[in-house]
């Protein structure tokens, strides 16, 4: 099938491993991001699509001005790589091969974009080896991050994944956690300037940073989240220790998870964030969504969970008002509140769920 997406044009087997229409809101906020990232780094100029089965992105990206180079193992998604830069008429290099043998031998790129089918693991040693500037991450196994499959999350980002009601951001937690833990072995420092967990899959962009204080300084912003299944209760507690809960501090129950080592720190660069809205075009076909969901980032608050405002009504006991209604209640007792990028009832607060409850009673 031809598909015609972000200016450019592609021809596409009829089957999502090699080409996924559901993606075209990740690939436009790529595209955006790299725009933004161009003129905070204007020395950034060569991009790997380190997956890249139809070379969508890469193509993207050569067209966005891009030296980008196209790597995939399969000969037939090699060779309808070139056929599509040939079609945009563009030039770029096309590797057939393993790209963590590509990135060991080609030497440092400025970007590389990994995007793999279920996770990106295997990959991240190669890429924090390797990469100048900006390593861009999508993971697709999204049960294994929140928890849903424990014993799969456990064995691939080295770290417990809980099950909870804020499971979108406990799986982008625990990835960036994992990606950091990888990055300090070659005294790499992370610093996620826009990541956001949109439908099946979690993304990130990290920026890098290349000594090993800026690896310490990553490491240090990892720590666990205890969390209590009866009354939502929850804590964080920076440090690669964990002293989980005997009992929920707030209820008593013994009803409580410990997660981790997730990372505590911030997940995007509010700044940042607004200069990606910015460059979202209207030849993007997913350019509302993409601007609503950087205008979300931009605003969120930097707390390590959300809560969903409708279980903590049912909780409660009471009807839901609005999120409009009940975020300027939170506001108007003196707490900070925001909504969340994950879905329309999530939102971030630092006020306990008790001092919530309080608020609005």
């Amino acid at each position: 099938m031809r598909v015609r997406e972000g200016g450019v044009e592609i021809e596409a087997p009829d089957d999502e491993v090699f080409f996924n229409p559901d993606q075209e809101l990740n690939r436009d906020l790529t595209v955006a991001v790299l725009r933004a990232y161009r003129e905070r780094e204007p020395r950034a100029e060569s991009y790997l699509d380190a997956m890249a089965a139809t070379g969508i992105r890469g193509v993207r990206a050569a067209s966005d001005g891009w030296e980008a180079t196209l790597c995939d193992w399969d000969d037939d998604a090699v060779a309808r790589c070139r056929e599509n830069l040939a079609r945009n008429e563009l030039a770029a290099d096309v590797e057939n091969r393993n790209v963590n043998a590509l990135l060991h031998d080609r030497g440092v790129f400025d970007v590389v974009d990994l995007d793999p089918y279920g996770t990106p693991i295997p990959y991240a040693d190669a890429a924090f080896a390797n990469v100048r500037n900006l390593v861009c991450v999508t993971a697709t196994d999204t049960a294994p991050l929140c928890g849903a499959h424990f014993e799969s999350g456990v064995r691939k980002y080295s770290a417990v994944p809980q099950n909870t009601d804020y499971h979108p951001e406990m799986g982008l937690r625990i990835l960036l956690s994992a990606l950091a833990r990888t990055a300090t072995r070659y005294d790499v420092g992370i610093v996620p300037v826009f990541s956001h967990a949109t439908r099946h899959y979690v993304r990130t962009y990290l920026d890098l940073e290349h000594s090993a204080t800026d690896g310490n300084e990553a490491i240090e912003r990892l720590g666990y989240l205890d969390h209590c299944e009866d009354c939502l209760h929850r804590e964080a507690t920076r440090g690669l220790i964990a002293d989980p809960w005997k009992a929920c501090p707030n209820c008593g129950s013994e009803r409580v998870l410990t997660a981790g080592p997730v990372w505590l720190g911030s997940v995007r660069d509010r700044e940042f964030a607004a200069r990606v809205g910015e460059h979202v075009d209207e030849e993007m076909g997913t350019a509302k969504r993409a601007c609503r969901l950087a205008n979300a980032l931009e605003g969120e608050l930097d707390e390590p969970t959300h809560y969903d405002h409708h279980r903590l009504c049912k909780e409660w006991g009471r009807p839901a008002e609005s999120m409009d209604e009940f975020l300027g209640t939170l506001h108007e007792a003196g707490f900070e509140a925001s909504r969340a990028h994950y879905h329309g009832t999530a939102f971030k607060t630092p006020a306990t769920v008790e001092e919530m409850r309080e608020a609005i009673e």
